[in-house]
């Protein structure tokens, strides 16, 4: 399967970075399987690069994977967000963008209810992510090319 990943960068060797923010899975490699959401990646900030990978799924790793938004999708990004590590080696599913995550935050502050979290995502357009969290894992793709693309 193709996967994206977005960068200002070509990323022949993809890598495990921590950073200095904690992400929606955790730390790890993020890619998509929407080439348009990696073309929103690549060009925050002006002109980018679109890298494509091979991926081969390996039933030997541990992967978890949401298929839409979900309670338990919802209480991981928070309990990621907020720097609880976990063991997974491939995490999928759908992203919070910054506005899901304003939303997040909303609830995670207390600010607003789960239902009213529920009621303000509900329209957003679809997302995708998948990251890969561990060594093992960036065994799984192989560069294939990179695109520059215009913003």
């Amino acid at each position: 399967m193709k996967i994206y990943h977005g960068s200002t960068v070509t990323v022949k060797k993809p890598e495990i970075r921590i950073e200095k923010f904690n992400k929606d899975f955790y730390f790890g490699f993020y890619c998509t399987i929407m080439e348009e959401q990696a073309i929103r990646w690549a060009t925050r900030f002006g002109n980018g690069i679109v890298n494509v990978y091979e991926y081969e799924p390996d039933d030997s790793l541990k992967i978890l994977k949401f298929e839409k938004m979900t309670e338990e999708w919802l209480d991981f990004i928070i309990a990621c967000r907020s720097g609880t590590p976990h063991d997974w080696d491939i995490v999928e599913g759908p992203m919070a963008d910054d506005t899901i995550y304003n939303y997040i935050q909303e609830f995670k502050d207390g600010k607003i209810s789960r239902e009213a979290f529920w009621a303000l995502v509900k329209f957003r357009y679809p997302t995708h992510q998948i990251c890969f969290n561990t060594e093992n894992a960036l065994k799984t793709i192989k560069f294939i090319e990179s695109r520059e693309v215009h913003g």
